[in-house]
């Protein structure tokens, strides 16, 4: 029994160990969690299905319209007989039955161009949805990598800790054995403080980083997350030729769903003038109908009402026409209508223009920073060997007394600076580049 006790509590502790152990998560996977679990996603996904529908039924108002209907009246006193024409004084009853069917042979083809606008309203929504997977995998992929910017951080102010730990024991020894003052030691103690409170405020940076990310995964349960330390290997590639605004957004230009929706939203608002167009003409629709009806007034030579299978059958009559409508005077509600709409299909090509420009402005500026950072980069490696030298040698220096603490605390600052520098540098630099990358084309994220 204590056997089996044990071999029970082993597996429910390898079951628990394993539920509460921390997955590491790729960018790709943090990406694709997000694009299944969003719920602002969702309510575009919901637009989109709408608008599908929309579309769907724009197309079954081309099918004949058929409607049946029944009525069953009960006329008091004095009251016209529905079989004969007749007033009659007598309390009765009648029921009528109907069944009747019509089509639009033309209404100016208004069906039709609201057929085109519709579906061109329902891509225009497919497009957005598909931007909107784009947004959410740049604001993860930020998130991501701010994760990786603290823990290089959490890292720098570690080792900048341990140097600070490093120095204060040996002062510590050193007044010990009298070879320094008690006040330096005081001012060993300030700096192990001061790194300490770095590290504090680096780990707390780090926890808000992982937040940020877990909501935009939509992420439940859970307040912690662990990435795929891929940091060491970030470096904008040594691409010597510049890259160009005006090449970069012509490809973009070709394949972002921002442009290509507000494109066929400008087509959507074309098509809705000439719907607005159609109300101007004449309609002319045909219809055509079948009636019955059962009458108690309706007897027989000796007084009896006939029966109802028989009045069904005698009293049925069929009946076909066509109504033309042609429209004179509404208010001038009509050509106000084509007006409104012109003005939508201005909107939507002046919204169409802001868009494009917009786009070629934000890569002007992403191709900018690309140019730029790929000196900075260079300088920043230069920099952090340069101060990371100096520091060692301040080190070393403080180790044999020939400078003061306040010396060394600078050295290590700007050593701490430059390591700092060097993280933001190589953040941007991948950021930057996964963005152009984008628009230019290029398969950044595995999104359908």
């Amino acid at each position: 029994m204590n056997q089996k006790f044990k071999i029970t509590a082993l597996l429910l502790l390898s079951i628990w160990s394993s539920i509460m152990a921390q997955d590491s998560w790729t960018l790709d996977e943090c990406v694709a969690y997000a694009l299944e679990h969003n719920l602002q996603l969702n309510d575009f996904k919901y637009t989109n299905q709408a608008n599908r529908e929309t579309y769907r039924q724009s197309v079954r108002n081309l099918l004949p319209s058929v409607n049946a209907s029944s009525s069953y009246l009960i006329s008091y006193g004095r009251a016209e007989d529905p079989n004969t024409g007749t007033f009659v004084n007598q309390d009765f009853y009648s029921n009528n039955y109907s069944l009747e069917s019509s089509i639009d042979l033309f209404q100016g083809f208004q069906k039709i161009n609201s057929i085109k606008a519709s579906k061109l309203l329902f891509k225009a929504t497919e497009e957005e949805v598909l931007q909107q997977k784009y947004l959410l995998a740049f604001r993860v992929m930020q998130a991501f990598y701010d994760i990786q910017f603290f823990e290089g951080l959490v890292a720098i102010s570690n080792e900048q800790l341990t140097v600070s730990q490093s120095n204060y024991n040996l002062v510590e020894r050193q007044v010990e054995l009298g070879l320094k003052a008690g006040a330096d030691l005081y001012e060993a103690e300030s700096l192990l403080l001061t790194d300490k409170l770095n590290v504090t405020q680096s780990n707390n940076q780090l926890a808000t980083a992982k937040l940020t990310l877990i909501q935009e995964m939509n992420l439940e349960d859970t307040s912690e997350i662990n990435i795929q330390k891929d940091f060491d290997d970030l470096a904008l590639e040594s691409d010597t030729d510049e890259m160009k605004s005006d090449s970069v957004y012509t490809e973009a230009r070709g394949f972002l769903p921002m442009i290509k929706a507000q494109e066929l939203r400008a087509k959507a608002a074309k098509k809705q003038v000439a719907v607005s167009r159609g109300a101007l003409y004449p309609s002319l629709s045909f219809f055509a109908g079948i009636g019955t009806g059962y009458f108690e007034t309706t007897r027989d030579t000796m007084g009896n009402t006939l029966l109802f299978r028989q009045q069904f059958r005698d009293n049925t009559s069929q009946y076909i026409g066509v109504n033309l409508s042609v429209p004179i005077s509404n208010g001038w509600s009509a050509r106000s209508k084509v007006k409104q709409s012109k003005i939508e299909k201005l909107r939507a090509e002046n919204n169409l223009k802001t868009q494009e420009q917009e786009l070629f402005q934000a890569i002007q500026l992403l191709v900018q920073d690309y140019n730029s950072l790929l000196v900075e980069l260079v300088q920043s490696n230069q920099k952090i060997e340069a101060q990371n030298l100096a520091f060692t040698i301040a080190q070393k220096r403080y180790e044999k007394g020939l400078i003061n603490a306040l010396e060394l605390f600078t050295a290590k600052n700007l050593y701490a600076s430059a390591q700092n520098e060097n993280l933001q540098v190589k953040l941007r630099s991948e950021i930057n580049k996964s963005t152009l990358d984008f628009y230019r084309g290029l398969p950044v994220f595995n999104i359908d």
